[in-house]
C-alpha cells in the first residue's frame, strides 16, 4: 500500500480526518488520522530513513501476538510500547490484515457512548 492508499483508507471511517500537527515537508509530512468527535489520533503515517511506518493502537495482548506473527511488526516507534505497533509498509503483513488493523486502531479510539444518568 502507498501513503496516499493508507490515507484513503483511513479516511473511509466515520468522522475520520487527516491531521499534519509537525513542521515537515509536505511530501514526507506525518499525517496523523484522527477522529473529529475527540481529535484522538488512530493511524500516523510517516516516512523515516526512506520507508513507510504506520503507527496503529492495540491492545496489549494483540499487540505482542502481532509482533511475533510479522517481522515487520515492532512496538510502537515514540509511542506507548504497550497500546501502539508500528509496522513497516511492504513488508510481511498482507494488505487485508493491515486494513483489519487500521480498524481496529479506529475502533479503540472512537467516541464511546455517553453514560446514562441513574434513575
Amino acid at each position: 500500500m502507498t501513503r496516499q492508499d493508507l490515507i484513503d483508507f483511513c479516511l473511509t471511517f466515520p468522522a475520520a480526518y487527516e491531521d499534519y500537527p509537525f513542521e515537515e515537508p509536505m511530501e514526507t509530512a506525518t499525517a496523523v488520522m484522527r477522529h473529529r468527535g475527540n481529535k484522538k489520533g488512530f493511524a500516523f503515517i510517516m516516512w523515516h530513513n526512506g520507508k513507510l511506518y504506520l503507527n496503529l493502537k492495540c491492545d496489549p495482548f494483540e499487540a505482542d501476538f502481532l509482533r511475533g506473527a510479522f517481522e515487520s511488526v515492532a512496538p510502537g516507534w515514540h509511542m506507548n510500547k504497550t497500546h501502539w505497533n508500528t509496522v513497516i509498509i511492504g513488508g510481511d503483513v498482507p494488505d487485508d490484515e493491515l486494513r483489519r488493523q487500521i480498524a481496529c486502531s479506529y475502533d479503540l479510539i472512537k467516541p464511546k457512548g455517553r453514560a446514562r444518568p441513574n434513575g
